[in-house]
């Protein structure tokens, strides 16, 4: 029997594009696509409609990633197309970025570090910075990863709070149906939301005024959701103290403006970024592609794509 054509873009870890190779007929994006019936999109490639429109035979797109937001899940789901990612694997991984960059970021440590590297310590100690024993932490998105990140800061005794469209019976959190009223309330807010039209430029120059002179800021869910241009005035301005980001609008791109600033802390992008973990990942798309052709039964579906069928 043939091996099932399955389209292979973007850069998914090697064991995964091996397992793929071994699998089924591996196809790349210059190739004829009529008869491809599965994709596999790795990070740092799309699956906008032109793309999926040049499959007709397409029954599964397996995403790299957690976030799914470069693959058009209408177009999708108007012709029945199942979406998966590739949740849970990467939770812990990216908890432990989330909180690293908190540290990082209230406690400037990068800063430091730097301070020390140019030889400055020889004449002076680094000025003391802010901490998190006096902090209120608001988490914007308590899913897995928020969920996560909250145990740890409970460990470490830090108050924790959260806002989502619908509160959660099982978490003792106070709930903020309302991000400015929480805003007002902390002064750390952690972002962690997909990036949707709905979230886009969520937290705005309001939201930042609201967070205050002493707010720290920290996202490490998707760029869309925070504005350049405001988070830059408010960064510079002081209507905020600083901010960690570990993703941006239109990444690798950075603007050169926010590079510049001492008191934001950039890292690449680099929240599941360990070999383990992208591994795991990698092996969840190609899981969810052979579970589907094997038994019709993708592990990890989207919200978008109903699972079981008429649910």
């Amino acid at each position: 029997m043939s091996k099932v054509e399955v389209l292979v873009t973007g850069n998914l870890p090697a064991k995964a594009g091996e397992a793929l190779a071994d699998l089924f007929a591996v196809r790349r994006a210059n190739d004829d696509l009529a008869a491809v019936r599965g994709f596999a999109r790795g990070p740092g490639s799309r699956g906008d409609a032109p793309l999926l429109g040049r499959m007709p035979k397409l029954e599964i797109v397996a995403s790299f990633g957690v976030g799914y937001d470069e693959v058009d899940v209408n177009h999708a789901a108007g012709r029945g197309i199942v979406v998966t990612n590739t949740p849970d694997v990467l939770t812990e991984e990216v908890a432990d970025t989330a909180l690293a960059l908190l540290l990082m970021t209230v406690r400037e440590l990068s800063a430091a570090e730097r301070y020390l590297r140019a030889g400055k310590w020889l004449t002076a100690p680094y000025p003391l910075t802010a901490t998190l024993r006096d902090r209120t932490v608001g988490i914007v998105g308590l899913g897995r990863i928020g969920t996560a990140l909250a145990r740890r800061l409970d460990a470490m005794q830090v108050p924790i709070v959260y806002h989502t469209r619908h509160a959660r019976p099982d978490v003792a959190y106070r709930h903020y149906p309302d991000l400015l009223a929480m805003a007002r309330d902390v002064d750390t807010l952690i972002v962690i939301v997909p990036g949707t039209p709905e979230t886009r430029h969520l937290i705005d120059a309001h939201v930042l005024r609201a967070l205050g002179s002493n707010g720290v800021l920290v996202n490490i869910g998707r760029g869309t959701t925070i504005g350049d241009q405001a988070l830059v005035a408010a960064l510079k301005d002081g209507t905020i103290r600083a901010a960690g980001l570990d993703v941006f609008v239109d990444e690798p791109n950075v603007p050169a403006e926010l590079m510049a600033l001492p008191n934001a802390v950039l890292l690449p992008h680099v929240g599941s970024a360990t070999e383990h973990t992208r591994n795991a990942m990698g092996q969840l798309v190609v899981d969810n592609l052979w579970n589907w052709f094997d038994r019709r039964a993708p592990l990890t579906p989207v919200p978008e794509t109903p699972w079981p069928r008429g649910g």
